[in-house]
């Protein structure tokens, strides 16, 4: 982490921790939108397994750059082709009809991805702290050219589930019934699995591939227990890994700190207090 300043003004000032407010900002855009999806279709492990996809993709572009066979190519892009891949194998198995071909499709594919970096990173020795700074993540690093590529990738992803928002929500909480419509069921879930995974890969280099399902993942949860509409549950995920992230940087100033880990802990514990306070709102109404 970097060093603290002589006043709390001057660490927030400062280049890395704008650029981190940056990333905070953009991860809470993928929560809002993504995270909500993943939630609303209850296939919150294709987070952790295209995270962890991610991860290898990630390590293989390290692995190629290190040998000299590709120069200047940025992991999040080796990061975002695994994402999606395993993604677009999640979609298959789910057009298939069998949720038990789904999660034992994103299951694989999770072990495939994590054996494979291990194993890339026992080749490039000198260079596997590379490899660990996606594994672990930290917003406080982000660079410019990792901000513009996550803010042109975040503004693509809330750009296209705007433009098929319709059929995007007719198939998450009625497939049948948008077959049944016309629409293009296989199609539009395959492009829903594809953007959930391709936002894992966003958040990659901000938070780390441990915590990227708490980051997307917790908020919605939190939103589901707490909003009755769409709407109001994609601004709610919105504003509490917003949230979430600007107090983990503001607590960064005052505890040397992972901000990732930080921001993590409080969109979980955001969840269990929601959680907490649903179960005592139902048990008072069953007593009045």
């Amino acid at each position: 982490m970097p060093p603290t300043t002589d006043s709390f003004l001057d660490y927030i000032a400062s280049p890395y921790v704008l650029r981190a407010l940056a990333g905070v900002v953009l991860i809470a855009a993928n929560a809002g939108v993504s995270g909500a999806f993943a939630a609303f279709r209850r296939s919150t492990f294709l987070v952790s397994g295209a995270s962890h996809a991610a991860l290898a993709g990630a390590a293989l572009v390290i692995v190629l750059e290190t040998h000299g066979l590709i120069i200047g190519v940025n992991p999040l892009v080796g990061a975002a082709l695994a994402a999606v891949g395993l993604g677009l194998l999640a979609a298959w198995a789910s057009n298939r009809g069998s949720d038990e071909l789904v999660e034992t499709a994103i299951g694989v594919g999770f072990a495939f991805s994590m054996a494979l970096a291990a194993l890339l990173m026992s080749m490039i020795p000198e260079a596997a702290t590379r490899v660990w700074s996606v594994l672990l993540g930290d917003v406080l690093l982000l660079t410019n050219g990792d901000l513009w590529l996550m803010g042109g990738v975040t503004l693509a992803v809330c750009g296209i589930v705007w433009w098929f928002r319709r059929p995007l929500l007719f198939i998450t909480f009625d497939i049948e019934g948008a077959k049944s419509f016309g629409i293009r069921a296989g199609l539009h879930n395959t492009l829903l699995f594809g953007l959930i995974a391709l936002s894992c890969a966003v958040v990659l280099k901000s938070v780390g591939a441990i915590v990227v399902y708490a980051m997307l993942v917790a908020p919605a949860a939190t939103a589901l227990l707490l909003c009755a509409s769409v709407r109001r549950a994609m601004v709610t995920a919105t504003g509490i890994a917003l949230v979430s992230g600007l107090v983990a940087i503001g607590l960064s100033y005052y505890v040397r700190l992972s901000v990732g880990a930080l921001a993590a802990l409080l969109a979980c514990l955001t969840y269990f207090a929601a959680l907490c306070w649903r179960a005592t709102s139902r048990r008072r109404g069953g007593v009045a």
